[in-house]
């Protein structure tokens, strides 16, 4: 099996963070197996899930010890449920022992974040809107909780602060106005998508006459929500590019009439902010 989505760089990097403060000076305990035991244990989902972080785990016992091997049993993406194999491993049963918690970690945290867009993916399906994610993230993590949110069938916003130029709110206010704050955005020639948030039907429209990539409205009830939703596939209609993004309000429990009413994107901080990990557990065979 093969990972199907483009993976992040940095995987070494965090999983060498991830060692060292697991480890430090060594793991004491390991030692109470001599150090020619040769081990072989599987790693289980205790609950449904949808499973992210492979090369997270692969990179863990590389590592701790490229002795160790890693059979696979699911890929990325897949749905799993409660008490099916994700993987084998045999080796070293130190290095087994070792890893054991910084390979769950990872699993557990990006699986959990790949879980819960999922369900919020089913719960717009047919609409034609897309969940998109944000930049609340586990500091640190961001490059693989936005991985996950692919694996989960998200999409992502801007990585971060470089590739997207994105009006909010404290950027109007301290440009003197929306349309000011998009005039100069446009003359910084930055080359990358310029977004604006929108918290009246005034300012969307603003917004879309200036054809602006992507236009936020945030907090829209209803009424406003479906009339900038006309606003902007009539620009578009007329040769526009803005799409329609809809963020503030949505919950797994009420966001259908928001993708019912023909938005483009919905925006979820929760997918990567308010985080629940999947149930993982990893155990030896005789």
């Amino acid at each position: 099996m093969s990972i199907r989505f483009p993976l992040p760089e940095g995987i070494a990097d965090s999983v060498a963070h991830a060692l060292a403060e697991d480890i430090g000076s060594g793991d004491v305990t390991a030692r109470l197996v001599d150090e020619q035991t040769v081990g072989r244990a599987r790693v289980i989902a205790r609950e449904p899930a949808v499973i992210c972080g492979r090369a997270w785990v692969d990179e863990v016992f590389r590592q701790v010890d490229p002795r160790v091997q890693i059979q696979w049993q699911v890929d990325e993406g897949d749905r799993v449920v409660a008490d099916q194999r994700l993987f084998t491993l045999h080796g070293p049963a130190r290095a087994l022992l070792t890893g054991e918690r910084s390979a769950l970690n990872f699993l557990q945290t990006l699986s959990g974040t790949a879980t819960t867009v999922s369900a919020y993916v089913d719960a717009v399906a047919g609409t034609g809107a897309r969940i998109v994610d944000t930049r609340k993230t586990l500091p640190g993590l961001r490059r693989a909780q936005k991985y996950a949110v692919l694996c989960g069938g998200g999409h992502n916003h801007r990585i971060g602060l470089y590739d997207g130029i994105l009006i909010k709110e404290n950027h109007i206010a301290a440009a003197g106005g929306i349309a000011a704050a998009i005039a100069q955005a446009r003359a910084l020639n930055a080359g990358v998508p310029l977004m604006t948030e929108a918290e009246t039907l005034d300012e969307a429209r603003i917004a879309i006459a200036e054809n602006v990539d992507l236009l936020l409205v945030d907090d829209f009830d209803h009424d406003m929500l479906r009339e900038a939703v006309r606003l902007t596939r009539a620009h578009r209609a007329a040769g526009g590019v803005t799409l329609i993004e809809y963020s503030g309000g949505a919950t797994l429990q009420n966001l259908r009439p928001y993708a019912e009413a023909g938005v483009d994107r919905i925006a979820i901080g929760s997918l990567t902010k308010h985080l629940r990990a999947v149930d993982l557990s990893m155990r030896f065979e005789d």
